[in-house]
């Protein structure tokens, strides 16, 4: 068996401060997913003041209560060195420290292999932040047959 590599730039749109649930933008973005019988997903944000992370994705609250609980862990203000982006840009640096921006997720037998509830996030920190881009790094072994899983 050998072990393959994929890797693509998925380019999001802008999306309003908070945080998003976008398992399934990424899914259809990254069609190679379904070549793959076993392996892992890394996932990149190639930004300072956005993250990833994976949580519930079954409750509307559930994001909308992510967005208070980090707003209340990092408030914005002028208590801040770092205010010539905006009041919400140092804020924003510091919530994708502690959200991290990268994630490893599970492949198998062509899909993520999430929870029945878990969803990956979007988690915006700034007011406009516009597109954002996060890379896909694919590895792993593919089916014996050459063909995809859900075709």
């Amino acid at each position: 068996m050998s072990t393959y590599w994929a890797q693509k730039k998925v380019r999001l749109p802008a999306y309003p401060r908070g945080c998003h649930v976008i398992t399934r933008h990424l899914v259809q973005q990254v069609e190679e997913i379904r070549e793959y019988e076993v392996g892992l997903a890394n996932l990149f944000i190639m930004h300072t003041s956005a993250s990833l992370t994976i949580n519930e994705n079954a409750s509307p609250d559930v994001p909308l209560d992510m967005e208070d609980a980090l707003n209340r862990i990092v408030p914005e203000g002028k208590m801040y060195r770092h205010l010539d982006e905006g009041l919400d840009d140092m804020p924003a640096h510091v919530k994708s420290s502690l959200m991290g921006c990268s994630l490893t997720v599970p492949i198998s037998a062509g899909k993520l292999s999430l929870g029945t509830w878990q969803g990956i996030y979007l988690n915006e920190h700034r007011d406009y932040g516009g597109a954002r881009t996060v890379v896909v790094t694919l590895q792993g072994q593919k089916r014996n047959d050459g063909r995809k899983y859900g075709v």
